[in-house]
């Protein structure tokens, strides 16, 4: 796969998942826009080893779930770049706790982070990929979304909701030569999971047929591959990377 000429935006991509999507996609030749809200030392670091291997990124501060600073950054790109050729939303934050105990603003606040910014952030795409009718969006679920979690409502029906608004968005971006899709990984392997205790570990290695955790490498894999022309004729899918976890 080559991308050469071409850009795109990764949010939440200063560290974790975001940044191994970064890394990959601009080792393929895009241009990459480094998004991060607070910690601009690790968006700078993760800059300097891109360009350090020969990549091409840009750093970019903004907050995903504020409207303002959204259109902001999508105009900045436009005008830089006069394009935006691919957006990959992986921005999101948990705020865990039993239904029973959860107050609507904690319920809110990951719907906002999550399903607001994500609508946001394609809308905003959108209206850029159409005047060029070129364009691919993928958007970062997870498995929670398709099976449920207890002490996770808000969070599952954040990603819950981004699975069925990208298939939304990927029927009005189809005339528009605009595809969308989402990628659902399972445990990965990140600095949360290696702060698990040993036992809960192997509880949760046991019910994963591949018997591991996965890598930010290899979701950052697919998702280069569903922008890709290689994936041409794929747009409103749900691509499962989890082990086997969930069918």
């Amino acid at each position: 796969m080559n991308f050469s000429g071409k850009n795109g935006l990764v949010t939440g991509a200063s560290k974790g998942i975001g940044a191994d999507i970064a890394r990959v996609l601009a080792s393929y030749g895009i241009k990459v826009w480094i998004n991060y809200r607070n910690n601009q030392d690790l968006a700078l670091s993760l800059k300097e080893e891109i360009e350090d291997n020969g990549g091409e990124a840009s750093i970019i501060a903004f907050d995903v779930s504020k409207e303002d600073e959204v259109l902001e950054a999508f105009k900045v790109i436009a005008d830089s770049d006069l394009r935006l050729d691919y957006l990959v939303n992986n921005a999101g934050i948990t705020n865990d706790k039993l239904a029973l105990r959860m107050k609507n603003e904690e319920f809110m606040s990951v719907i906002n982070s999550n399903l607001l910014s994500t609508f946001m952030c394609c809308r905003e795409a959108l209206k850029i990929m159409s005047k060029n009718r070129f364009g691919s969006v993928v958007n970062i679920s997870s498995i929670i979304g398709e099976r449920g979690n207890a002490g996770q409502i808000n969070y599952a029906a954040s990603k819950g909701g981004i699975n069925a608004m990208s298939k939304s968005f990927a029927y009005e971006g189809a005339p528009r030569n605009v595809r969308f899709n989402i990628v659902s990984p399972g445990f990965v392997d990140t600095e949360m999971t290696k702060s698990l205790k040993d036992d809960v570990k192997e509880t949760y290695l046991k019910n994963i047929p591949l018997g591991r955790f996965s890598s930010g490498i290899e979701v950052a894999n697919v998702v280069a591959f569903l922008l890709s022309d290689n994936s041409s004729y794929i747009t409103g899918e749900v691509i499962r990377v989890n082990g086997g976890l969930y069918m």
